[in-house]
């Protein structure tokens, strides 16, 4: 690991103001890759001390709102949380180990960088995310666990998290604060596809910070779940992912809000698949129909041409599972 500055605030206008260097909360992803030399930041600011006024859990009639400072652990443990937002207690309880969920935080959750073993490992060479212009080595490599969704030829990296399919199913919104003050933003506008800039992940502007986030409350809430397939049942990045939210009168479909994972290069919003869906009852038929149309876009590179198929089959039994719910 290089050497790095290293300096603690206790307000967000003290952190900005400490930018271009990165933020450290958690530190579960990010002092991985220092010492693997895959990031290698000048200076970190420790913005733990920022929990007393962003490390809570508030919910009430308009929804819930999760400041960026909680542990993953709290979060889905919160009852409120458990009750009436089921898809975001099971995506943080089906994430990492219980030792990473006790020190992450949620706003460096959703920050994890979109990485893939290429990038992660810096004697691979031709990686654009690391070395933009380089090549991406795992096109024509081992690519079993890369994305079919959102790619470029640029970088076919997979994002690895699943809180963040939970909030853009549930159309949640972000805080930011930064130099140019606060600013409230779709947290489904968070990430980028990687198109011929694969390093630039977020529109994050240069010195910002996340503060909270806020889900609108809505009769999906409660009749929603997160399915996640992958290939041990403990501490793996899905292969494929589902966050579904529904809106049901009478076995029909008035809203469905679907968000994929483990199969793309963000948090993917189905919105082609939800169209399927709306005003027809949710049978078999109807959710092969819904993913028939969140896949139709998909590209595969070899070693993931079983993905298609896969996250098809999750998003039909995530559907089904979420339309016999009893709430």
């Amino acid at each position: 690991m290089r050497p790095f500055a290293y300096q603690r605030v206790d307000t967000p206008e003290r952190a900005v103001r400490a930018a271009p260097a990165v933020f450290l909360a958690g530190g579960t992803t990010l002092v991985d890759l220092m010492r693997m030399g895959s990031m290698r930041p000048e200076a970190l600011v420790d913005i733990n001390d920022l929990a007393r006024v962003h490390g809570q859990v508030r919910a009430g009639a308009d929804g819930l709102h999760l400041g960026a400072l909680v542990r993953m652990a709290e979060a889905a443990d919160h009852p409120a949380v458990v009750r009436d937002y089921p898809v975001i207690a099971q995506s943080l309880s089906l994430a990492a180990s219980a030792q990473i969920r006790n020190m992450a935080s949620l706003g460096g959750n959703v920050l994890q960088r979109t990485r893939c073993p290429y990038f992660r490992e810096p004697s691979w060479k031709a990686c654009n995310k690391r070395d933009p212009g380089s090549g991406c080595e795992a096109i024509g490599g081992l690519n079993r666990q890369h994305a079919v969704l959102g790619a470029s030829e640029r970088c076919i990296a997979t994002y690895p998290g699943d809180f963040g399919q939970a909030l853009v199913a549930l159309d949640a919104t972000m805080d930011l604060e930064g130099p140019s003050g606060a600013r409230v933003i779709r947290f489904e506008d968070l990430h980028r596809r990687p198109g011929d800039t694969p390093q630039v992940e977020t529109t994050l502007k240069p010195g910002e910070l996340i503060t909270g986030f806020t889900v609108p409350a809505g009769p999906w809430t409660r009749r929603s779940l997160y399915l996640k397939v992958r290939d041990r049942q403990s501490y793996e990045f899905a292969a494929a992912s589902a966050a579904v939210a529904l809106d049901l009168e009478d076995g029909a479909v008035r809203a469905a809000r679907i968000a994929l994972g483990g199969v793309a290069t963000k948090p993917w919003r189905a919105h082609e698949a939800e169209a399927v869906l709306a005003g027809r009852p949710l049978d078999l038929h109807a959710a092969r129909a819904a993913a028939e149309a969140a896949f139709a876009g998909a590209v595969t590179h070899g070693g993931n041409d079983f993905k298609p198929e896969l996250g098809r089959r999750t998003l039909v039994r995530a559907l089904l599972q979420a339309s016999r719910m009893e709430v």
